[in-house]
């Protein structure tokens, strides 16, 4: 009995012990790259979408070693492309009225640098003309920052566009004098000044995310009256948008809505999402005002690529108009980069794909400061680790066998169960 007491204790104190740390060793990860730096100093390198497939979650077990025997890994950062300032951001609309024949107002903006302007007015098929000026303050004289056709074109079949694109500006105010009238073929409408119901400032183009190429294909069919592209997108694999390419010689008009569907390989089609957008294009001169509207691509966060393989769908509805002659589409994922202090331009390897190690901490990253230089490091293509060799699994028996534990311990009461059965038929009555 008291063996069987020692042997549970055992096991419990064994599994109980604190797991030992996992070091990185560069034979045990399963695939390499090398890494050329552009100079010494801050170098970045752009992360493709193989290197998500193959690395560990998150990217956690990236190491980067300069191409010497026993020298320690190179510190370095993550970034992820995202806009510098801040979200889009109301702009409050003052002194709303008439002047001239026209719809004017003021636009008192954030306090940074904008390039566009959205407007949100009330209505449908019709077309604008707003005039632009800066200024430093209401009612004083500005710079002209130009004019710009706004429309709703609903009956037409096309699209609607209410956002004004502007130079870089900085201007506290924007003054808006605003011609409104009805689209041709559409029924005449009088427009007042309760049109504009608000305004919203995107951050500046400056500032927008960048993308890089997560997949794309051009094997693109017809299903009745939609157009439908469909993608095996491996695991870990970022998507944050679809972006549609067409023929440099096509040149029509066009509206069409577009919805992205996912869901994990192996599960089904229901149990995944879907994600609803539009693309168009405007290009015409309608009431003697010159339109030239584009959006290619829908903006698509997918969930189910996250740790397992997914079957992505992308669907464009036709409606009765011909089908658009799309060239490929592309899932696109926000730019992510390697950035690391190099000494000089000689090359580094870059390891991944041992799933034991755990997230490295490095000073360098939580200092890391993008605002100078940085120039652009050089990536080579994926290969296997030649000396390439499983990790060993060193932990105790407990931690890869926990059932152990459970079964001595279950052992061990049914024995006293039984001791304790077998006694009480030796109790005197």
């Amino acid at each position: 009995m008291r063996c069987l007491f020692l042997a549970a204790l055992l096991l419990w104190q064994t599994g109980a012990r604190p797991a030992s740390v996992v070091e990185p060793v560069p034979q045990y990860f399963r695939y390499q790259r090398s890494v050329v730096p552009a100079g010494s100093g801050l170098n970045c390198a752009v992360i493709d979408a193989a290197m998500f497939e193959h690395a560990a979650t998150s990217l956690k077990d990236i190491r980067l070693y300069p191409q010497t025997v026993g020298a320690r890994d190179v510190p370095y950062a993550v970034t992820l492309s995202e806009p510098e300032q801040p979200d889009t951001q109301p702009a409050g609309v003052l002194n709303l009225g008439m002047r001239n024949g026209a719809i004017a107002f003021d636009l008192a903006m954030p306090d940074r640098p904008y390039t566009t302007v959205a407007l949100d007015l009330a209505g449908r098929d019709f077309i604008a003309t707003a005039t632009v000026t800066g200024v430093s303050s209401p009612g004083a004289t500005g710079t002209r920052l130009g004019q710009f056709t706004l429309f709703d074109l609903a009956s037409q079949h096309l699209s609607r566009s209410t956002t004004l694109p502007l130079e870089e500006s900085s201007f506290p105010y924007l003054h808006i004098e605003m011609k409104v009238s009805s689209a041709p073929r559409s029924a005449p409408v009088r427009y007042t000044p309760q049109i504009v119901l608000g305004a919203r400032v995107p951050p500046s183009r400056e500032a927008q995310t960048v993308y890089a190429l997560a997949a794309e294909t051009s094997a693109v069919v017809q299903r009745g009256r939609q157009t439908v592209a469909v993608f095996s997108l491996p695991q870990r694999v970022p998507v944050e948008r679809v972006t549609f390419v067409l023929p440099p010689g096509f040149s029509s008009n066009f509206s069409r809505n577009v919805t992205v569907t996912d869901h994990a390989v192996g599960t089904s089609p229901s149990s995944g999402e879907t994600i609803d957008g539009s693309i168009m294009r405007v290009q015409m001169t309608q009431a003697g005002r010159e339109i030239r509207q584009q959006s290619l691509s829908v903006p698509a966060t997918l969930g189910s690529n996250l740790q397992s393989a997914a079957e992505v769908e992308v669907t464009v509805d036709n409606g009765d108009d011909r089908p658009l002659p799309i060239k490929s589409v592309r899932l696109e994922m926000r730019e992510r980069r390697l950035c690391f202090d190099a000494a000089s331009t000689v090359a580094l390897t870059l390891f991944y794909g041992d799933a034991a190690l755990p997230a490295p901490q490095y000073d360098f990253a939580r200092t890391l400061s993008l605002d100078g230089m940085i120039q652009v490091a050089r990536v080579g293509a994926e290969q296997q680790n030649p000396v390439y060799i499983s990790r060993p699994d060193t932990r105790a028996a407990t931690e890869r066998h926990p059932e152990l534990v459970w079964i001595v311990f279950l052992v061990v009461i049914c024995v006293l169960a039984i001791i304790a059965l077998r006694s009480t038929r030796h109790i005197p009555r």
